[in-house]
Protein backbone atom coordinates (compact mmCIF):
# COMPACT_ATOMS: atom_id res chain seq x y z
CA UNK A 1 0.00 0.00 0.00
CA UNK A 2 1.34 3.38 -1.05
CA UNK A 3 1.47 6.07 1.03
CA UNK A 4 -1.27 8.28 -0.86
CA UNK A 5 -3.22 5.26 -0.52
CA UNK A 6 -2.92 5.09 3.08
CA UNK A 7 -3.65 8.80 3.41
CA UNK A 8 -7.29 8.42 1.65
CA UNK A 9 -8.27 4.93 3.71
CA UNK A 10 -7.25 6.96 7.18
CA UNK A 11 -9.36 9.76 5.89
CA UNK A 12 -12.55 8.09 4.73
CA UNK A 13 -12.52 6.13 7.81
CA UNK A 14 -12.25 9.39 9.82
CA UNK A 15 -15.36 10.68 7.83
CA UNK A 16 -17.00 7.44 8.63
CA UNK A 17 -15.97 7.62 12.80
CA UNK A 18 -17.28 11.18 12.61
CA UNK A 19 -20.54 10.42 10.97
CA UNK A 20 -21.23 7.58 13.86
CA UNK A 21 -19.82 9.85 16.00
CA UNK A 22 -22.18 12.85 15.16
CA UNK A 23 -25.06 10.24 15.43
CA UNK A 24 -23.81 9.17 19.12
CA UNK A 25 -24.02 12.71 19.93
CA UNK A 26 -26.93 14.14 18.87
CA UNK A 27 -29.09 11.08 20.16
CA UNK A 28 -27.22 11.32 23.60
CA UNK A 29 -28.49 14.82 23.68
CA UNK A 30 -32.07 13.35 23.53
CA UNK A 31 -32.11 10.41 26.00
CA UNK A 32 -30.93 13.29 28.63
CA UNK A 33 -33.46 13.68 31.75
CA UNK A 34 -35.30 16.97 30.33
CA UNK A 35 -35.71 19.10 27.70
CA UNK A 36 -34.90 22.23 25.82
CA UNK A 37 -38.72 23.50 26.05
CA UNK A 38 -38.69 23.03 29.52
CA UNK A 39 -35.71 25.01 29.65
CA UNK A 40 -37.54 27.86 27.22
CA UNK A 41 -40.32 27.92 29.32
CA UNK A 42 -37.69 28.93 32.60
CA UNK A 43 -40.06 26.90 34.87
CA UNK A 44 -43.57 28.51 34.29
CA UNK A 45 -46.41 26.68 33.11
CA UNK A 46 -47.51 27.11 29.41
CA UNK A 47 -50.71 26.26 27.34
CA UNK A 48 -50.60 23.54 25.05
CA UNK A 49 -50.83 25.44 22.56
CA UNK A 50 -47.69 27.93 23.83
CA UNK A 51 -45.77 24.60 24.11
CA UNK A 52 -46.89 23.03 21.04
CA UNK A 53 -45.42 26.45 19.19
CA UNK A 54 -42.04 26.11 21.18
CA UNK A 55 -41.54 22.67 19.85
CA UNK A 56 -42.57 23.61 16.15
CA UNK A 57 -40.24 26.71 16.61
CA UNK A 58 -37.12 24.36 17.43
CA UNK A 59 -38.84 21.25 15.27
CA UNK A 60 -38.65 19.62 18.69
CA UNK A 61 -41.71 17.35 17.37
CA UNK A 62 -40.43 16.14 14.19
CA UNK A 63 -39.13 12.72 14.29
CA UNK A 64 -35.79 11.98 15.28
CA UNK A 65 -34.06 10.98 11.76
CA UNK A 66 -35.75 14.28 10.58
CA UNK A 67 -33.81 16.53 12.98
CA UNK A 68 -30.91 14.40 12.88
CA UNK A 69 -30.19 14.91 9.45
CA UNK A 70 -31.65 18.51 9.32
CA UNK A 71 -28.69 19.03 12.02
CA UNK A 72 -26.24 17.50 10.22
CA UNK A 73 -27.10 19.03 7.02
CA UNK A 74 -26.43 22.56 8.82
CA UNK A 75 -23.23 21.34 10.57
CA UNK A 76 -21.66 20.64 7.20
CA UNK A 77 -22.56 23.66 5.85
CA UNK A 78 -21.07 25.34 9.12
CA UNK A 79 -24.02 25.92 10.96
CA UNK A 80 -24.27 24.64 14.53
CA UNK A 81 -27.45 26.07 15.23
CA UNK A 82 -28.95 28.67 17.38
CA UNK A 83 -27.94 28.82 21.67
CA UNK A 84 -31.24 28.21 23.62
CA UNK A 85 -28.77 29.83 26.52
CA UNK A 86 -27.52 32.93 24.60
CA UNK A 87 -30.10 33.16 22.33
CA UNK A 88 -27.57 33.78 19.34
CA UNK A 89 -25.85 32.02 16.53
CA UNK A 90 -23.47 28.77 18.32
CA UNK A 91 -20.69 29.17 15.76
CA UNK A 92 -20.75 33.10 17.01
CA UNK A 93 -19.78 31.48 20.30
CA UNK A 94 -17.38 29.20 19.27
CA UNK A 95 -15.63 31.75 17.46
CA UNK A 96 -15.53 34.28 20.58
CA UNK A 97 -14.47 31.60 22.88
CA UNK A 98 -12.47 29.75 20.95
CA UNK A 99 -8.55 31.69 20.48
CA UNK A 100 -8.39 31.86 24.01
CA UNK A 101 -8.94 27.80 24.74
CA UNK A 102 -6.82 27.48 21.73
CA UNK A 103 -4.24 29.66 23.38
CA UNK A 104 -4.02 27.68 27.11
CA UNK A 105 -4.36 24.42 25.15
CA UNK A 106 -1.08 25.21 22.62
CA UNK A 107 1.14 27.04 26.15
CA UNK A 108 0.07 23.77 27.89
CA UNK A 109 1.10 21.40 24.79
CA UNK A 110 3.76 22.97 24.94
CA UNK A 111 4.94 23.02 28.31
CA UNK A 112 4.24 18.81 28.03
CA UNK A 113 6.33 18.54 25.02
CA UNK A 114 9.48 20.02 26.43
CA UNK A 115 9.09 18.83 30.48
CA UNK A 116 7.89 15.56 28.93
CA UNK A 117 10.28 14.58 26.56
CA UNK A 118 13.19 16.69 28.67
CA UNK A 119 12.29 14.66 31.75
CA UNK A 120 11.89 11.06 29.93
CA UNK A 121 15.44 11.58 28.19
CA UNK A 122 17.15 12.59 31.23
CA UNK A 123 15.48 9.93 33.56
CA UNK A 124 16.32 7.43 30.97
CA UNK A 125 20.01 8.25 30.15
CA UNK A 126 21.28 9.38 33.55
CA UNK A 127 19.43 7.34 36.13
CA UNK A 128 20.85 6.64 39.60
CA UNK A 129 19.33 9.61 41.79
CA UNK A 130 18.12 12.04 39.25
CA UNK A 131 16.25 8.99 37.79
CA UNK A 132 14.45 8.03 40.94
CA UNK A 133 14.14 11.93 41.39
CA UNK A 134 11.78 12.45 38.37
CA UNK A 135 10.46 9.15 38.61
CA UNK A 136 8.26 10.80 42.41
CA UNK A 137 7.83 13.88 40.65
CA UNK A 138 6.78 12.50 37.53
CA UNK A 139 4.33 10.01 39.55
CA UNK A 140 3.12 12.66 42.13
CA UNK A 141 2.17 14.65 38.95
CA UNK A 142 -0.15 12.22 36.97
CA UNK A 143 -1.46 11.42 40.37
CA UNK A 144 -3.06 15.38 41.33
CA UNK A 145 -6.06 16.27 39.32
CA UNK A 146 -5.91 19.16 36.92
CA UNK A 147 -8.38 21.49 39.40
CA UNK A 148 -6.10 20.44 42.38
CA UNK A 149 -3.22 21.96 40.98
CA UNK A 150 -4.90 24.93 39.95
CA UNK A 151 -6.03 25.48 43.08
CA UNK A 152 -2.83 24.92 44.49
CA UNK A 153 -1.15 27.13 41.75
CA UNK A 154 -3.61 29.75 42.16
CA UNK A 155 -3.55 30.07 46.11
CA UNK A 156 0.49 30.07 45.85
CA UNK A 157 1.02 32.41 42.74
CA UNK A 158 -1.68 34.19 42.45
CA UNK A 159 -3.34 34.76 46.09
CA UNK A 160 0.00 34.40 48.40
CA UNK A 161 2.69 35.82 45.58
CA UNK A 162 0.32 37.75 43.49
CA UNK A 163 2.34 37.05 40.85
CA UNK A 164 -0.34 36.28 38.30
CA UNK A 165 -3.78 37.32 37.54
CA UNK A 166 -6.30 34.92 39.84
CA UNK A 167 -8.34 34.42 36.99
CA UNK A 168 -9.56 35.95 34.01
CA UNK A 169 -8.49 35.78 30.37
CA UNK A 170 -6.36 39.48 29.67
CA UNK A 171 -6.53 41.60 26.52
CA UNK A 172 -3.76 41.28 24.12
CA UNK A 173 -1.65 38.39 23.48
CA UNK A 174 0.77 39.36 25.91
CA UNK A 175 -1.62 39.89 28.76
CA UNK A 176 -3.27 37.04 27.61
CA UNK A 177 -0.58 34.80 27.99
CA UNK A 178 0.37 36.12 31.36
CA UNK A 179 -3.26 35.22 32.49
CA UNK A 180 -3.08 31.77 30.72
CA UNK A 181 0.50 30.70 32.07
CA UNK A 182 -1.30 29.23 36.13
CA UNK A 183 -4.10 27.40 33.96
CA UNK A 184 -1.29 26.35 31.14
CA UNK A 185 0.52 24.68 33.89
CA UNK A 186 -2.30 23.10 35.68
CA UNK A 187 -3.60 21.65 32.38
CA UNK A 188 0.10 19.87 31.39
CA UNK A 189 1.30 18.73 34.99
CA UNK A 190 -0.50 15.61 34.49
CA UNK A 191 0.26 14.73 31.06
CA UNK A 192 4.11 15.69 31.83
CA UNK A 193 4.72 12.96 33.79
CA UNK A 194 2.99 10.85 31.61
CA UNK A 195 4.82 11.55 28.80
CA UNK A 196 7.95 11.27 30.77
CA UNK A 197 7.11 8.23 32.11
CA UNK A 198 6.32 6.96 28.57
CA UNK A 199 9.67 8.68 26.98
CA UNK A 200 11.87 7.08 29.81
CA UNK A 201 10.48 3.59 29.40
CA UNK A 202 10.14 3.63 25.59
CA UNK A 203 14.39 4.90 25.73
CA UNK A 204 15.38 2.34 28.59
CA UNK A 205 13.77 -0.39 25.90
CA UNK A 206 15.94 0.78 23.24
CA UNK A 207 18.83 1.07 25.64
CA UNK A 208 19.25 -2.26 26.30
CA UNK A 209 18.41 -3.00 22.70
CA UNK A 210 21.09 -5.09 20.48
CA UNK A 211 21.33 -2.74 17.56
CA UNK A 212 22.56 -0.11 19.96
CA UNK A 213 25.29 -2.46 21.53
CA UNK A 214 26.17 -2.97 18.74
CA UNK A 215 26.41 0.76 17.61
CA UNK A 216 28.67 1.27 21.00
CA UNK A 217 30.85 -1.62 20.14
CA UNK A 218 31.86 -0.14 16.95
CA UNK A 219 32.83 2.95 18.52
CA UNK A 220 29.48 5.61 17.51
CA UNK A 221 30.09 8.77 20.00
CA UNK A 222 27.29 7.91 23.02
CA UNK A 223 25.45 11.68 21.95
CA UNK A 224 24.64 9.95 18.24
CA UNK A 225 23.92 7.05 19.98
CA UNK A 226 21.15 8.25 22.62
CA UNK A 227 20.10 10.71 19.33
CA UNK A 228 19.90 8.19 16.25
CA UNK A 229 19.31 5.17 17.54
CA UNK A 230 17.92 5.18 21.18
CA UNK A 231 15.40 8.71 20.88
CA UNK A 232 14.44 8.30 16.84
CA UNK A 233 13.49 4.63 18.01
CA UNK A 234 11.70 5.35 21.06
CA UNK A 235 9.88 8.40 19.59
CA UNK A 236 7.37 6.34 17.67
CA UNK A 237 6.15 4.93 20.91
CA UNK A 238 5.89 8.51 22.06
CA UNK A 239 4.03 9.39 19.14
CA UNK A 240 0.99 7.32 19.92
CA UNK A 241 0.05 9.38 22.67
CA UNK A 242 -0.06 12.52 20.34
CA UNK A 243 -3.98 11.50 20.50
CA UNK A 244 -4.67 10.81 24.31
CA UNK A 245 -2.72 13.98 25.47
CA UNK A 246 -4.21 16.88 22.96
CA UNK A 247 -7.97 14.69 23.79
CA UNK A 248 -7.15 15.33 27.28
CA UNK A 249 -5.84 18.85 27.25
CA UNK A 250 -9.16 19.60 25.62
CA UNK A 251 -11.23 18.17 27.87
CA UNK A 252 -9.90 18.96 31.35
CA UNK A 253 -9.97 22.67 30.24
CA UNK A 254 -14.14 22.81 31.34
CA UNK A 255 -12.03 22.20 34.94
CA UNK A 256 -9.02 24.45 34.44
CA UNK A 257 -11.12 27.32 32.52
CA UNK A 258 -13.70 27.18 35.59
CA UNK A 259 -11.08 27.24 38.44
CA UNK A 260 -9.59 30.06 36.77
CA UNK A 261 -13.00 32.24 35.20
CA UNK A 262 -11.70 32.08 31.52
CA UNK A 263 -14.37 32.29 29.08
CA UNK A 264 -13.11 29.40 26.89
CA UNK A 265 -14.78 26.50 25.26
CA UNK A 266 -14.49 24.53 28.51
CA UNK A 267 -16.65 26.74 30.99
CA UNK A 268 -19.02 27.19 27.54
CA UNK A 269 -19.20 23.64 27.64
CA UNK A 270 -19.78 23.51 31.21
CA UNK A 271 -22.87 26.05 31.49
CA UNK A 272 -24.40 24.60 28.26
CA UNK A 273 -24.62 21.18 30.00
CA UNK A 274 -26.45 22.47 32.66
CA UNK A 275 -28.65 24.64 31.29
CA UNK A 276 -29.65 21.78 28.40
CA UNK A 277 -28.08 24.36 26.04
CA UNK A 278 -28.50 21.36 23.43
CA UNK A 279 -27.14 22.81 20.05
CA UNK A 280 -24.01 24.08 22.05
CA UNK A 281 -23.30 20.77 23.52
CA UNK A 282 -23.34 19.11 20.27
CA UNK A 283 -21.26 21.50 18.81
CA UNK A 284 -18.63 21.50 21.15
CA UNK A 285 -19.00 17.86 21.25
CA UNK A 286 -18.15 17.05 17.74
CA UNK A 287 -15.58 20.01 18.09
CA UNK A 288 -13.59 18.01 20.44
CA UNK A 289 -14.12 14.89 18.85
CA UNK A 290 -12.92 16.21 15.57
CA UNK A 291 -9.94 17.87 16.86
CA UNK A 292 -8.80 14.27 18.58
CA UNK A 293 -9.44 12.09 15.00
CA UNK A 294 -7.52 14.74 13.62
CA UNK A 295 -4.31 14.53 15.79
CA UNK A 296 -4.92 10.70 15.60
CA UNK A 297 -4.85 10.70 11.82
CA UNK A 298 -1.65 13.54 11.56
CA UNK A 299 0.35 10.44 14.08
CA UNK A 300 -0.49 7.76 11.47
CA UNK A 301 0.98 9.69 8.51
CA UNK A 302 3.69 11.14 10.64
CA UNK A 303 4.46 8.11 12.29
CA UNK A 304 5.56 5.86 9.15
CA UNK A 305 8.05 8.76 8.51
CA UNK A 306 9.79 8.81 11.64
CA UNK A 307 10.41 5.28 12.15
CA UNK A 308 10.27 3.52 8.32
CA UNK A 309 10.86 0.02 9.73
CA UNK A 310 6.82 0.12 11.05
CA UNK A 311 4.73 -0.80 7.96
CA UNK A 312 1.45 1.76 7.32
CA UNK A 313 -0.99 1.72 9.81
CA UNK A 314 0.63 -0.41 12.74
CA UNK A 315 1.32 1.36 15.81
CA UNK A 316 3.34 0.49 18.68
CA UNK A 317 1.68 -0.14 22.04
CA UNK A 318 2.67 2.37 24.49
CA UNK A 319 4.64 1.90 27.07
Amino acid sequence: MSFVQFALRRLLEMAATLLGASFVIFGAMYLAPGDPASFLLSGRSASPAALAAINHQYHLDDPFVVRYLRWLGQVLQGDFGRSIEYRTDVSKLLADRLPSTLLLVAMALVLVVVAGLALGWIGAVRGGAIDSTILVSTTIAVGTPSFVAAILLQGLFSVRLGWFPTGGTGHGFGDMARHLTLPAIALALYLIGMLARVTRAAMLEQLGSEHVAVARSRGVPERQVIWRHVFRNALGTVLTTGGLIVSTLIICTVLVESAFSIGGIGQLLELATTTKDFPTVQAISLLIVGLFMTVNLLVDLVFPLVDPTVALGARRSTA
